[in-house]
């Protein structure tokens, strides 16, 4: 099977550049958290836009928040293109290309659950370089490209590092649900989580931020799509672990069957149940 790159490339986007569009990250989160917070265990507007996926929760924070990010980026980058989950795409082959996710886990937020985050993701030429997992209720930011992650909080910064587990056998696990995991998906779910050490559910994409702090060491999830996964790929490389599909490949511009993990022995391993089941 294919092995992803740990760390994607470093120099594609020159560091004053990176710099510059950092800074900008993090005011948008700002932006997002803002119009968030105020409807977090609070009167939401809650909807259900239906569809295949039965229940499918959105609020007006889903929404006020991309619309936030969406005014931010029109007026310093009118060049850029973004990719919503909310609205959907402008210019989604711009050699810039914004990938937002606005409350990802918006089932946790109805239920006043701090595990909600909120992706931002920068495409260059197709490519995820820059990224941030936010967690604004905890105060939390986890940012990052190919040369370094960090997590600013408080007022604080500290730079991210996966931790060493090379063996499936002592690994800590994440999935949102395992009731997603249909067919063969399931017994690849199940062959991972009897040969690992624990398994956590429900922490959506809080779980990407913990393998880059180091505290778990492998998530698995299916059906995602871009804005579920393109943010969190340069944090999880800056901070030295790996994300791939479930053939050990490189992850596509459409999100799909996703690995993540902080030691690559572990992906690897886990890979052997995985593979035969994916798409």
């Amino acid at each position: 099977m294919a092995a992803p790159p740990d760390h994607l490339s470093a120099d594609v986007v020159s560091a004053d550049r990176l710099a510059e569009l950092d800074s900008f990250l993090i005011e948008l989160n700002d932006a997002a958290a803002q119009a968030i917070l105020p409807l977090f265990r609070a009167d939401h507007g809650l909807e259900d836009k239906g569809g295949i996926k039965g229940f499918d929760p959105v609020t007006e924070a889903d929404k006020g928040a991309e619309r936030a990010i969406r005014a931010l980026i029109a007026a310093r980058y009118p060049d850029h293109g973004v990719i919503g989950e909310e609205y959907g795409e402008d210019r989604p082959d711009a050699e810039w290309v914004w990938v937002l996710d606005p409350v990802d886990g918006t089932r946790a937020f109805i239920a006043g659950l701090p595990l909600w985050c909120t992706l931002i993701g920068l495409r260059h030429n197709g490519t995820p370089v820059l990224g941030s997992i936010g967690q604004s209720f905890l105060g939390e930011l986890y940012i990052g490209h190919a040369g370094g992650s960090r997590l600013l909080t408080r007022g604080t910064s500290r730079p991210l590092k996966v931790r060493a587990c090379p063996a499936l056998s002592a690994a800590l696990i994440a999935t949102t649900d395992p009731a997603l995991f249909l067919g063969s998906e399931q017994e690849a779910w199940q062959a991972v989580r009897a040969g690992s050490r624990l398994a956590r559910l429900g922490c959506d994409a809080y779980a990407y931020a913990m393998v880059a702090a180091g505290t778990i060491d492998l998530v698995i999830e299916t059906g995602l799509k871009a804005w579920d996964i393109d943010a969190a790929i340069p944090v999880i490389a800056g901070a030295g672990g790996v994300t791939s599909d479930w053939r050990g490949r490189q992850v596509g511009a459409y999100g799909g069957q996703i690995a993540i993990a902080g030691d690559r022995g572990c992906l690897e391993a886990a890979l052997v149940a995985l593979s035969p089941a994916s798409d």
